[in-house]
């Protein structure tokens, strides 16, 4: 049986503890808050890209330049560039476990595939570098700003236009709300134009496949960005999450050893009366 100090010593370390997660969840959720703002400031500008790109696509629709256009090109997927988005620091829960575990999948179902990884944060980087080929990474990235989406989408569509790879494939948390992040993988490159079933009557200043050729790689540096941004709300969403339900935790833990403790001390009182009536009763 465990003694007093020992006991106390234990209570008085998860007490340390639970002031530790109970601000890193204070500390996570003023840090939701900005990035929050920051991704439904996004949403609407990747939805009207994708909208315009719809009206190009009705405008351009049957013209053989805009099957010429290189980030349009399907090919046979034989050389996949695969980018992964997950956290620098861990305590999030499963949040950077589930990108791992679907990147595994990915890679996987692609047994004929060669596959190369292009990792932000520090998670995803440590895990596969030595499990599969990186070809770069980018970290620290606290707040992500759109020169490191831009820098990122401009090194991928310089690869494919180069034929190095074949296919993009985005894989990340994205921001539902403070409970839920939702898995995603996404291909980014070849583009998929949305389906435009009639022209919008707009009067083009440039042609519309010029247009559309200007469009595809502003198209893919705000993918890139939403999808850091959305990660970067999904992570502070979910290690407010663990944080808040490690609190509790401790709470309990802290409760069963205070009633822990006091059955030991109540024990140990009745063993000392014990002894004390048993050497009153000796003596007599």
């Amino acid at each position: 049986m465990p003694s007093l100090i020992d006991i106390r010593r234990r209570i008085r370390s998860v007490k340390n503890t639970q002031q530790i997660t109970k601000a890193m969840k204070m500390v996570s959720a003023a840090k939701l808050r900005r990035a929050q703002d920051r991704v439904i400031a996004a949403r609407p500008y990747n939805a009207m890209l994708r909208r315009m790109l719809s009206n190009l696509a009705a405008a351009v629709q049957g013209l053989e330049s805009v099957a010429g256009n290189p980030l349009l090109a399907h090919r046979e997927p034989r050389n996949i560039q695969l980018i992964l988005i997950t956290s620098d620091r861990g305590l999030a829960g499963s949040f950077n476990s589930n990108l791992i575990k679907a990147a595994q999948r990915f890679i996987e179902e692609h047994p004929g595939a060669n596959i190369s990884m292009e990792t932000v944060g520090r998670k995803g980087r440590d895990f596969f570098r030595k499990r599969a080929h990186v070809s770069g990474e980018i970290t620290g990235l606290k707040t992500p700003q759109f020169s490191d989406a831009s820098a990122l989408a401009a090194k991928l569509v310089e690869r494919y236009e180069k034929e190095e790879i074949d296919a993009v494939y985005l894989i990340y948390n994205e921001f539902k709300s403070v409970i839920a992040q939702k898995l995603t993988i996404s291909q980014v490159l070849p583009v998929e134009l949305p389906s435009g079933e009639q022209p919008a009557g707009y009067i083009f200043e440039e042609p519309p496949e010029v247009l559309l050729s200007m469009l595809l790689p502003q198209f893919i540096e705000g993918e890139m960005f939403r999808a850091m941004l959305e990660s970067t709300a999904a992570e502070h969403a979910a290690r407010m999450t663990a944080m808040d339900a490690a609190t509790s935790n401790a709470s309990e833990v802290i409760d069963k050893l205070t009633l822990y403790m006091n059955r030991v001390r109540q024990a140990s009182i009745t063993k000392e009366i014990i002894e004390i009536v048993s050497g009153a009763a000796a003596l007599e």
